[in-house]
């Protein structure tokens, strides 16, 4: 990783510090390397992460472009993730949606409202992802709910099915509104299913959100595979009396 440690210039103005916007970085980088060492990413690479920055409530650190950098033109040999180096390349955006630090590629830019709605309908998330995971993205697809059968579920604190946001254009007021509504009607939900389009899950910070990704795309693979046999069962009744989070 290319650490890129801003200038006292950089910075001017900006209502946080380089060791700030440093640590946040390091949230960040934790939680694109533990999405795609589990191959829980889909075939293009294509998902955005944010996090709080500390000490700072209102700001979040979003990547501000692809989460991997580009392969190297002169580089001949395929460019599998696996080869690639995270993007550590951040923006700093506050919760009214307005970039504060750095400049967001097209891409960012355009879902930067969908981050910034999570945090203001869930305050108690330090973490949002978002994602293509492709077995995860098929229930998106088929607007089926993934159900919580999953151990690994309850470990990273998802103990409710995963329910599903109904589609609209990608960055617009519908789709973030369709998405707040969908967290504000399951409270205890981290993940969301977005609707003909992909994974969106917050978490306690990018190390917990992240392996709930992994988890989510776990639970989908597994899920579907168990349809052929009879398909996936509740947990005892008595699973609500177990605490089962793995605290990090």
């Amino acid at each position: 990783m290319t650490q890129h440690t801003p200038t006292p210039s950089d910075l001017r103005g900006a209502p946080f510090g380089a060791d700030e916007l440093d640590a946040a970085r390091t949230d960040l980088t934790i939680g694109i390397n533990r999405i795609f060492a589990a191959s829980a990413m889909s075939a293009s690479g294509h998902g955005n992460i944010s996090v709080r920055l500390p000490g700072h409530d209102n700001l979040l650190a979003i990547n501000a472009g692809d989460l991997l950098r580009p392969w190297p033109t002169d580089d001949l040999r395929v460019g599998v993730p696996a080869l690639r180096a995270v993007n550590d390349e951040v923006v700093v955006v506050d919760l009214d949606g307005e970039v504060r630090f750095g400049t967001p590629s097209p891409s960012v830019a355009a879902i930067l409202k969908m981050h910034v709605g999570v945090y203001q309908t869930r305050p108690d998330v330090n973490a949002v992802i978002h994602t293509h995971s492709p077995y995860a993205t098929s229930y998106a697809l088929a607007s089926v709910s993934l159900p919580a059968r999953y151990e690994a579920l309850l470990v990273h604190g998802q103990a409710v099915d995963i329910p599903v946001a109904p589609w609209a254009p990608r960055g617009t007021t519908e789709a973030v509104r369709a998405i707040a509504e969908t967290y504000q009607a399951h409270p205890q939900t981290y993940g969301v299913l977005l609707g003909n389009h992909g994974l969106l899950v917050a978490g306690d910070d990018a190390k917990h959100a992240a392996s709930l990704v992994v988890a989510i795309e776990e639970a989908a693979v597994s899920s579907i595979g168990a349809l052929a046999l009879g398909g996936p069962v509740p947990f005892p009744d008595h699973v609500k009396d177990v605490d089962l989070r793995l605290r990090f």
